[in-house]
């Protein structure tokens, strides 16, 4: 059974649980739980900075951050490294005590807390070797669109319009009370609210 990254290095699928014969993503209720939660999770994580990078310039500064390219840890815990600093995730992983959190929530809130408290691989520490035939060419894991118009298709489930105030126990207000144009006439919508005028 070939192992196959979808979107980052790092985590790991099954060829054969996620795609078809024809090399297309299986439908989402054909596809196991835990690859399935992670295939979403990919959907909001491919387009993210490195975590090091963003500790290292915040979000002031995103722009100076390298985009991920390799993900570890469990889902919604999980470390997002550039090239340039998986050599630290690794080092602290196998040599800093980092593999105390294996398997938990907890890796991502550790790792940068020891990132934060300037630590880093030494010099010429190596990375992991990652076997890439061709590494420009992994799959594209399906948009949040994507995987909203399967989960609508394949589960009947749509989504709907959150009403406030039905949740608060208030009434639709009467046609009379709605706020108009002219309302708004006098609004000026660069200042910051409240404002002092």
């Amino acid at each position: 059974m070939a192992k196959v990254s979808v979107g980052l290095r790092g985590w790991r699928f099954d060829e054969e649980e996620i795609f078809t014969e024809e090399g297309e993503l299986k439908p989402l209720d054909e596809i196991p739980e835990d690859p399935r939660e992670r295939l979403v999770r990919l959907t909001r994580l491919v387009e993210e900075p490195c975590d090091v990078c963003y500790l290292d310039f915040g979000e002031a500064e995103i722009h100076r951050c390298n985009q991920a390219r390799i993900v570890y840890g469990e889902p919604r815990g999980e470390v997002l490294l550039c090239p340039a600093h998986e050599p630290s995730f690794i080092y602290w992983f196998h040599e800093d005590g980092g593999s105390e959190y294996k398997g938990t929530r907890t890796l991502a809130d550790r790792f940068h807390a020891w990132v934060a408290a300037g630590n880093e691989a030494p010099e010429g520490y190596g990375s992991v070797e990652h076997v890439d035939e061709d590494p420009d060419a992994l799959p594209d894991p399906p948009d949040e669109r994507e995987i909203q118009e399967r989960l609508a298709e394949e589960t009947g489930f749509e989504r709907e319009r959150i009403d406030i105030r039905k949740l608060a126990g208030q009434d639709e207000p009467d046609e009379d009370e709605r706020l108009t144009e002219e309302d708004l006439a006098d609004l000026d919508l660069s200042t910051e609210y409240p404002s002092d005028r």
